[in-house]
């Protein structure tokens, strides 16, 4: 797997990650914040290293 999107992320993996809440909305990248965005429940699952979290206790809400 090359990692040579964004966030050194794989561009195939990119298109295939989704939400892990029960919606399974699939995520856009916020680069400047380093994360992976999920446009339904506005939570950001940061990506440490080129791997992304997607679990839903390391999640932040990005709304105010």
């Amino acid at each position: 797997m090359s990692g040579t999107g964004p966030l050194g992320l794989d561009p195939v993996l990119l298109q295939v990650l989704a939400c892990p809440d029960t919606h399974h909305s699939p995520l856009t990248v916020d680069e400047a914040a380093g994360e992976l965005v999920c446009p339904t429940c506005d939570r950001g699952f940061p990506v440490r290293d080129g791997i992304p979290v997607l679990l839903l206790d390391e999640a932040r809400t990005r709304s105010a």
